[in-house]
């Protein structure tokens, strides 16, 4: 199943076991994790309200092939603002939580424009990370990443800074409409910025993670190309804090991420 595929299955029913191809080590892509929780919410908030933030938590590792519950909890629904709860579950043991905060427009004085896209070679002449079964993991077949600054993960490259294009590879998708699901995706699809500081192989994987996202996103396919910048504000004692920036083929920023990732090594 193609990325859409997966949420409209969950959505329906119909999702039996989380799929292998979409796999992270031994559990699911936290994007898709978090797509699947962010899919569930919106079912209980009014179209009109947007989606501003959400804060999630890995707890334990989703196994694949198993089915997953989902439970959403709202918390508030105010006037303009709605924050919801969503929980997902394997044989009764936590796996993942989101918060989530929606919010309706209203007119404001301040307006201020998102920080400007990075500037980046062509995505044809940049290096594309190729998917290797059995080194690679599985979920990576479902991207295009093509770095423009950085190195690879295990390269030893010892740059703060880390980024390049990303889009999902699957051309079904350009039939989609791109919506917040479809961003976390892409945003998750890179490996911790990190992993390219170290030598050889190691585990490595996000403990929290908080996005934001600039509304109204503007409309286009689910496939479209986009730039990625992840920046290491601080590593050490196996963690590292960073900060990175989504922006579309037109230069508009998209979203902001900060995570605490976990490195083994």
């Amino acid at each position: 199943m193609n990325f859409q595929e997966l949420l409209d299955a969950q959505r329906t029913g119909q999702l039996a076991g989380l799929p292998e191809d979409w796999g992270q080590g031994r559990t699911l892509f936290g994007g898709m994790m978090a797509a699947l929780l962010l899919d569930a919410m919106r079912q209980q908030v009014p179209a009109e309200r947007c989606l501003r933030a959400l804060s999630i938590s890995f707890i334990a590792p989703a196994a694949l092939g198993q089915g997953m519950q989902v439970e959403v909890e709202l918390l508030r629904e105010g006037r303009a603002v709605s924050q919801l709860l969503a929980r997902a579950s394997q044989d009764g043991q936590v796996v993942a939580l989101m918060q989530g905060s929606f919010g309706a427009s209203r007119l404001s004085q301040v307006q201020v424009a998102g920080l400007p896209a990075p500037s980046f070679k062509a995505a044809e002449v940049c290096q594309r990370m190729p998917w290797l079964p059995g080194i690679t993991p599985n979920f990576t077949q479902h991207f295009d990443m093509r770095w423009a600054v950085g190195g690879l993960p295990f390269s030893g490259n010892l740059s703060r800074e880390m980024g390049g294009w990303v889009s999902f590879a699957d051309a079904q998708l350009a039939d989609q409409r791109l919506d917040e699901c479809h961003l976390l995706g892409l945003v998750d699809a890179w490996p911790p910025a990190l992993l390219p500081h170290l030598k050889a192989p190691a585990a490595g994987s996000s403990l929290t993670w908080t996005i934001e996202f600039m509304q109204p996103l503007q409309v286009c396919a689910a496939n479209s190309r986009f730039a990625y910048l992840a920046t290491i504000e601080h590593a050490a004692d196996g963690y590292g804090h960073v900060a990175a920036g989504l922006w579309d083929s037109q230069g508009r920023q998209v979203a902001i991420s900060r995570q605490t990732v976990t490195v083994f090594a």
